[in-house]
């Protein structure tokens, strides 16, 4: 049965605290590039073998890595989900220097 006591954690009367979104989406942050906006999340590990895009090697499971999507994708956001790709994190931090 709960307590008829209330909380002392927030006084009564006082707005919560903000949401803080990068905590609560977990890895995930936008990256806006010279290629576009972009929503990349950390990946410490996983169950499958990837294909890098950026140097056509496996990712093998186990290893940690990055997925990025557009998030200015033609058909919004959703549609870049669905053609998100797995990339080293060492490929995607050096991709603006490949395109130049």
């Amino acid at each position: 049965m709960p307590s008829s006591r209330r909380s002392s954690r927030r006084p009564y009367g006082t707005e919560p605290a903000p949401l803080d979104l990068d905590r609560a989406l977990g890895n995930m942050r936008h990256v806006s590039d010279d290629d576009g906006e972009w929503t990349v999340r950390k990946v410490r590990t996983s169950d499958k073998t990837y294909r890098c895009p950026a140097c056509s090697q496996e990712i093998p499971p186990g290893t940690a890595h990055v997925v990025a999507w557009a998030r200015d994708a033609i058909g919004g956001e959703p549609a870049g989900l669905d053609a998100r790709r797995h990339w080293h994190s060492s490929c995607w931090e050096r991709r603006s220097r490949l395109r130049r």
